[in-house]
């Protein structure tokens, strides 16, 4: 299949794009030089706008470099891109799925595109069917499956035919756990079996943690390559894990630390405990200061620690301390329940998709809701903000019973959606101006919310640049800018980071929990597992049904069973243990149903 010589390799590679906004030229890629072996599995790495995807696109001919030399499969890809592209897939981050097509004319769409014959076709959808467990939904309109189900659906099509150099542009964004696993085995086995050479970008460093090489790129350019274990050494012996105070939520203490910029490089929550890395040079009293004098055990460095060590020790200043976006404190009593949810149903049809679900919600908590895709807590979350009804149970939130009076529940809820939902013709100014007016903020009012929320999340520099414009990591500060523009009592976020690179993470997290130490209640949902460590109380729901409710510790010791043991799980198994558990039970309760009963 694939050429002796290496997949992919590329000598300093330059990309510039010129923004209408500013006439100015933008080095996405300034002097990449690279090479990739075949047969093996290689991961792009690096923050929002780090050239990651401008890089897949040129390996897939789909763009030229401006400077430089790239040769992909020993073709040189400038010079006859299509004959690159007879040899290769490539499944871009937006996938062109036909939603009103059925699994199996997808696929044979993509067949046809792609010149496979009918004899190769049953040998090839017989082994993708195998591969991704569609077999069973073949005449299902794509439009209807769950998006880990759309995304492995996305990759069979994908591979309709059998190409020498896979292409794959983070292509697990807003997958759950459990279907980003099974994603990944698919991916795997082709290495395994077939000795595809597969090149990923990823936001996720636990998956790079997989591949048998890792570039990291910055502002277009190439910070460090090599094995996980090479980029692991970069924070070798400065990782530590230390518990909170008592009653002391972990998010405050990683916010005390990463606060503490001149002595940490990074931190995270972890399993009820805050994960850091500290600086080489950091004293031991002022850490100590920092921990509350709570116990620091040394832990092996991660992949992610890495990466982050090296983006921290790069970066010429910190930038603004996110600390200070903070909204007015929200007024009233902290143990006040402002969200209140009793026996709640939705149905579409026939279909249950949300089956009496209960629970409540206190005035500054964040409160997360996280499930597989199709588990029934997108409909959960859109009944919450009033943007779909419910069809039984009752719903209060800010006071206001939602299934009579929703557009009063508006005034007090500002919503940050899953996809960006601002005008991408329209400036920064542009859009806070037409959202601050849909608020019904007007004059003086509103001139001051925007300076406001400007400053906040720094976003004066770009005032005048169209919304559509902006990097990923600002696109989204200006949809929390704008969901703050009226400063809620409760704000709803879908999926908010959903893409995000792991520094953008942390800088929006900072963001997150200063608000909720303002007295602004915070309900999430995410696919992110280490993000519901964030969280004073999370839920678990599948098939519409609630599987776990309770705070990050409650949820991991219900996973456990109970059994400590000294034992440490991180949320993301304890969400697949919960998850596989409970359709394990499900599929033994209907095996023991009488035949021909109900289901």
């Amino acid at each position: 299949m694939s050429s002796t010589g290496p997949a992919v390799a590329g000598r300093s590679l330059h990309k510039r794009f010129t923004l209408k906004s500013s006439k100015q030229p933008v080095h996405a890629l300034a002097g990449v030089s690279l090479d990739i072996p075949a047969g093996t599995l290689t991961a792009l790495v690096g923050p929002d706008g780090a050239g990651k995807t401008t890089l897949l696109r040129l390996m897939a001919g789909l763009m030229r470099a401006d400077e430089g030399e790239l040769r992909v499969l020993g073709i040189d890809v400038s010079a006859d891109p299509q004959a690159v592209q007879d040899r290769i897939s490539y499944m871009p981050q937006r996938f062109g799925l036909y939603d009103d097509l059925s699994v199996q004319e997808n696929l044979d769409l993509y067949a046809d595109l792609h010149g496979v014959s009918k004899d190769k076709r049953r040998e090839r959808y017989a082994r993708l069917m195998e591969m991704t467990d569609l077999g069973r939904f073949t005449d299902r309109p794509a439009g209807k499956l769950s998006g880990g189900m759309k995304q492995k659906l996305g990759l069979a099509c994908t591979l309709v035919r059998s190409p020498d150099l896979l292409l794959l542009d983070e292509p697990t964004v807003g997958v759950d756990p459990l279907s980003r696993r099974e994603l990944w085995q698919i991916v795997q086995q082709l290495v395994n079996d077939e000795k595809l050479s597969v090149i990923v970008s990823t936001a996720y460093l636990d998956e790079a943690e997989r591949c048998s090489h890792v570039f990291v790129l910055r502002e277009g350019k190439l910070l460090a390559e090599g094995a996980p274990a090479e980029i692991r050494d970069h924070a070798q012996g400065l990782c530590f894990i230390a518990a909170p105070p008592q009653g002391e939520p972990p998010r405050l203490m990683q916010a005390r630390l990463l606060d503490a910029r001149q002595d940490i490089i990074d931190a995270v929550p972890q399993g009820g405990e805050v994960h850091f890395i500290r600086r080489p040079d950091t004293d031991d009293a002022a850490l100590a200061t920092l921990l509350a004098d709570a116990h620091a055990e040394p832990v092996p460095p991660r992949l992610e620690d890495g990466f982050m060590t090296l983006l921290r020790t790069q970066q010429a200043s910190a930038p603004n301390n996110p600390a200070a976006a903070t909204t007015i404190a929200a007024k009233g009593d902290p143990d006040e329940v402002v969200i209140e949810v009793k026996d709640l149903v939705r149905r579409f049809g026939d279909f249950v998709a949300v089956a009496s679900t209960s629970f409540s919600v206190r005035r500054g908590e964040i409160f997360g809701l996280l499930g597989p895709n199709g588990a029934g807590k997108t409909t959960t979350f859109r009944m919450l903000c009033g943007l779909l009804p419910a069809s039984g149970g009752q719903l209060r939130v800010a006071g206001v019973d939602l299934r009579h009076a929703r557009a009063q529940a508006r005034q007090r809820i500002g919503y940050v959606s899953q996809k960006f939902a601002l005008y991408g013709n329209l400036s920064v100014r542009e859009n806070l101006s037409f959202f601050g007016g849909a608020y019904g903020l007007r004059g003086q009012r509103l001139r001051d919310r925007m300076d406001t929320v400007l400053r906040q999340f720094d976003l004066e520099r770009e005032i005048d640049t169209p919304s559509g414009q902006l990097p990923g990591g600002y696109r989204q500060r200006l949809a929390m800018a704008t969901g703050l523009l009226h400063e809620p009592e409760i704000l709803f976020l879908d999926e908010p980071t959903s893409g995000a690179d792991p520094l953008a993470r942390r800088e929006f997290w900072r963001r997150i929990t200063a608000l909720a130490e303002g007295g602004t209640t915070i309900v999430i949902t995410t696919h992110f597992m280490e993000e519901a460590e964030y969280c004073d109380r999370i839920v678990i729901q599948d098939a519409g049904k609630v599987l776990a409710i309770g705070t990050p510790q409650e949820v991991r010791m219900q996973a456990l069973d109970g059994e400590v043991s000294g034992k440490r799980i991180d949320m993301e198994q304890a969400f697949i243990d919960i998850v596989e558990k409970a359709r394990r039970k499900g599929k033994e309760a209907a095996a023991k149903q009488p035949e021909g009963a109900l289901a």
